[in-house]
């Protein structure tokens, strides 16, 4: 019970420090790129999305550094979960947010295409190399197709004037998150050998949810001061980045064999992110806005699908 309590304690430090680390990257490449002019949009889609998936890369590819498959993608899957249905759902219930064609028609075609491409590599339960591969490649070529459209800067830039010290809050950000990451990954996982519960189910409950919580905070935050632009495209980047880039890169690193194996309910989870990921394409659509009870619709699901999931270890 000590060794649990400890590694609880550990976990609890570990998400602290996966937020705190996020935090200072996100600010210092967000100050970095108001240098070149990049719209809100592109902003959330890239830089801030690209910061706030750091402590899924961290965890991601120390599990499967480690071995460990099913932290790997449970991680990814249950803070896809997560983003769309429990942070974004929640910003959405508290306030509307207007979207847009370019918004719905690119950004969100691409997610629920590259969710479902990702369905298929997993049909038989494990993601090989070349389909990593495949994975990271698009995510490479959606950056250098956003960075090359280079939107109008008509829209809010985030506050603050770029500075040499905002390099070295970035950097400290990159290096806190990481070792956040690798505590949190070996903690959760000495907890579930203990608990007997499996690796898939500690990475898609506890741990998403820890690694999702820099999501949570500047989506929120953005929310709340008016950039509706950076709150959605934080969130939709960083599925896509968690997705492809993340995934795709565990599946290249991955020890075993070169191919990521995952449990069974794997695929059920990963079947719910694709059907999620389509309804809240679907409500982006229509009336080019997200309302107040979508987003109350979509917060019930990932509610649900996290419940259901705590409740398996139960079972």
């Amino acid at each position: 019970m000590d060794t649990i309590l400890l590694n609880a304690l550990i976990i609890v430090l570990a998400i602290v420090g996966l937020w705190y680390g996020a935090v200072l990257l996100v600010e210092g490449a967000a100050r970095l790129a108001r240098r070149f002019g990049i719209s809100e949009l592109i902003i959330g889609l890239t830089v801030v999305a690209a910061g706030t998936s750091m402590p899924e890369f961290a965890v991601t590819t120390f599990a499967a550094l480690r071995g460990q498959p099913d932290m790997s993608v449970g991680n990814i899957v249950g803070s896809n979960i997560f983003n769309l249905g429990i942070i974004l759902g929640g910003v959405v219930a508290i306030r509307a947010i207007a979207t847009s064609k370019k918004l719905v028609y690119r950004d969100g075609a691409f997610l629920v295409a590259t969710s479902f491409l990702l369905l298929f590599f997993m049909r038989d339960l494990q993601l090989v190399r070349w389909e990593g591969a495949v994975l990271f490649a698009l995510l490479i070529g959606y950056i250098i197709f956003l960075i090359m459209q280079r939107e109008g800067t008509d829209e809010d830039i985030p506050e603050g004037d770029f500075q040499r010290t905002d390099i070295i809050r970035l950097l400290a950000g990159v290096a806190i998150v990481i070792l956040s990451g690798q505590f949190l990954v070996s903690s959760a996982t000495t907890i579930a050998t203990i608990m007997g519960i499996s690796d898939w189910v500690v990475a898609v409950t506890v741990v998403a949810a820890g690694t999702s919580a820099p999501e949570m905070a500047t989506s929120f935050v953005a929310a709340v001061r008016g950039h509706e632009s950076i709150s959605i495209g934080n969130l939709i980047g960083s599925d896509l980045f968690n997705k492809l880039g993340v995934l795709g890169l565990a599946a290249l690193i991955q020890p075993n064999a070169g191919t990521l194996m995952i449990d069974p309910a794997g695929f059920n989870s990963l079947a719910t992110l694709c059907g999620m990921v389509t309804i809240a394409v679907i409500f982006m659509w229509t009336g080019w806005k997200l309302a107040r009870w979508e987003g109350i619709v979509l917060l019930l699901i990932g509610l649900v699908r996290w419940g259901f999931d705590i409740a398996s270890t139960i079972s």
